[in-house]
């Protein structure tokens, strides 16, 4: 991977909560263009990468690099200003507001004025226009998100993390207790994002045949370690599985 492409790395990731270690030398890297799976059981660290990565926790030590350049993350905020952005399992919608008002929580349009009133119709148009531009098909943005589905719901929070100007895209299990045909509305959101080539994307997930589908490359997070890196199209679930399967074996014997 070239310095050009490169959009995130993480050297040497170690944090502990007093006398627990919760990563212990974690390295990863992801490319725009790119998608990397990071798989593992409840535990294993992958949520804590994640809030490292989006500014949420400070690495207890090593370094993190965005397009090539060390950064320090203070807050979540200031890594909003790297284009990092994350979309967590609860998605943080307001189900009572509109697909619209949800969009432009917290960041809303203003009518010029003394008044600082909302101007409900440009955020109509920016909102329809963030959606068609990732190829969400929503019937009237003015709908209440509580009113959609669960593929719908995760569609809008990947859309408002898109329209926030994300470039490094963080997905917090996106695919998680989903049927066929909604994880196939998200699956083919995140392909026509990766396809876009300006996005990197990183994805927390536990279905391994899911992630092989959909990610370029993966690592498998065991006890706050990486224990197995691959590009997708050279690994399987069989491997997968098999590796996790011997970590329980082992632990059994001892």
């Amino acid at each position: 991977m070239s310095a050009s492409t490169e959009a995130l790395r993480a050297e040497g990731i170690v944090k502990t909560f007093g006398h627990v270690t919760a990563l212990d030398g974690v390295s990863m890297h992801v490319a725009r263009g790119e998608m990397l799976g990071i798989l593992g059981d409840n535990g294993a660290g992958k949520s804590t990468l994640m809030k490292i990565l989006t500014g949420y926790h400070r690495p207890t030590s090593g370094q993190m690099f965005v397009n090539g350049a060390p950064v320090s993350l203070g807050s979540v905020d200031h890594a909003r200003t790297f284009g990092i952005e994350c979309v967590y399992q609860d998605l943080a919608l307001v189900n009572g507001l509109s697909i619209y008002h949800n969009l432009f929580l917290n960041r809303e349009i203003l009518r010029p004025g003394p008044f600082r009133l909302l101007d409900h119709r440009a955020m109509r148009r920016h909102a329809e226009a963030a959606l068609a531009d990732i190829g969400v098909n929503i019937p009237s943005v003015d709908l209440e998100v509580g009113a959609l589905s669960g593929g719908q719901r995760q569609a809008i929070a990947v859309a408002r993390a898109v329209a926030s100007n994300a470039r490094i895209l963080l997905l917090d299990e996106p695919l998680a207790a989903m049927g066929a045909r909604e994880a196939g509305l998200i699956i083919g959101l995140i392909e026509r994002l990766k396809a876009r080539g300006d996005i990197a994307i990183v994805m927390i997930a536990h279905n391994y045949a899911q992630t092989l589908e959909i990610c370029d490359r993966v690592m498998l997070m065991q006890h706050g370690e990486v224990t197995f890196e691959s590009r997708a199209a050279e690994t399987s679930p069989t491997e997968l599985l098999e590796i996790v399967r011997r970590e329980y074996r082992a632990a059994r014997v001892g």
